[in-house]
């Protein structure tokens, strides 16, 4: 074993996302089999005699791996010394409430997050943000957070990039492991955009292009793309609760990318920072490209063909990132 645990933060950690999530963490599905863990567990005040119930059952597991589990309320604990922060904990959306007022609330709770990993963490931690609306509020986390590199905040689109992927495969009746290199381009919202143009999927033994494989352009290039951007409202819909065991897997299928890299030709959907991108994406935003992942640094995969069909879809969902910034950026100057 290696001596030294890494030090976890994630918050939200009463809710049931964090409940799906900090079983596989814990156990050693993120960090390596052989990574002992200290894993911090920060939420609101109300929530910590629920959080306390957490920390009871992560006891009751008997992992080899946990060594500490520290539940708080409070900043300065919970984000001392970190190695990674998984930041899930944000202001949910209440009916009748405007997107304009869900983005004020959210600025100020990641502003004071982003403070905090300035002032506490370690800056090489990897901050990984999953609360919506998660590409701003990973971009005002990252702003104000500025002594720690932008390349070390993501925000998840993995449970997007999950989700087209498993589409393909259902449809090609193959399982999602043969299927790689589909892409999420931009904002973890409805105008996301999947794109399978570079996907390849493995039928019988030999790797095909998405479209060939599929042999169905119609469905491709239109329910296959709403039905992907239109999964969490399905599930919402279905479970009157928002996806969380799917979600838990995306944050660990992230996080165990960052650590231990992407194989060899496969590539993977993040958000992350836009400035310097080949693919004339606007600068200084949060927008989930295709990486790749080798030493715990992404680099974005160049070179990929973008059609006029992937190309309107892009800039579509470049605009609403960058008025959500505009809108954000003001708040956080107010």
């Amino acid at each position: 074993m290696s001596a030294e645990p890494v030090r976890v933060l994630v918050t939200g950690a009463a809710g049931q996302i964090a409940y799906s999530l900090l079983f596989g963490i814990a156990k050693g599905d993120v960090f390596g089999k052989d990574q002992p863990i200290c894993l911090v567990l920060l939420d609101i005040t109300p929530m910590l005699p629920v959080l306390d119930g957490v920390v009871m059952e992560l006891q009751d597991c008997a992992l080899p791996l946990l060594k500490e589990v520290i539940s708080t309320d409070k900043v300065d604990v919970a984000f001392k010394d970190l190695d990674a922060a998984i930041l899930v904990g944000s202001m949910p959306r209440r009916e009748g409430m405007e997107r304009k007022d869900l983005l004020k609330a959210n600025v100020a709770i990641f502003k004071s997050q982003g403070t905090a990993l300035e002032k506490y963490a370690k800056k090489t931690v990897k901050v990984l943000v999953v609360g919506n609306p998660a590409n701003t509020n990973c971009l005002i986390a990252a702003k104000s957070a500025p002594s720690i590199p932008k390349e070390n905040f993501s925000c998840l689109t993995r449970l997007d990039h999950n989700r087209a992927r498993s589409q393909v495969a259902m449809r090609c009746g193959v399982p999602a492991t043969s299927v790689k290199n589909v892409i999420i381009w931009g904002n973890h919202s409805s105008t996301q955009y999947p794109d399978v143009y570079h996907c390849k999927v493995n039928k019988g033994g030999k790797d095909l292009a998405c479209f060939d494989a599929i042999n169905d352009d119609d469905w491709l290039k239109g329910a296959f793309i709403s039905t992907v951007q239109q999964r969490g409202a399905a599930v919402i819909a279905a479970r009157k609760l928002s996806s969380a065991m799917s979600a838990a897997k995306a944050i660990c299928d992230h996080m165990r990318d960052i650590w231990s890299g992407t194989p060899e030709g496969e590539f993977v959907s993040m958000g992350v920072y836009s400035t310097n991108n080949s693919y004339s994406v606007p600068e200084d935003l949060i927008y989930s490209f295709p990486v790749q992942i080798k030493d715990k640094q992404w680099k974005i995969v160049d070179g990929l063909t973008v059609n006029d069909f992937s190309r309107g879809k892009m800039d579509a969902t470049a605009a609403e990132l960058v008025e959500e910034r505009d809108t954000a950026v003001a708040f956080l100057s107010a």
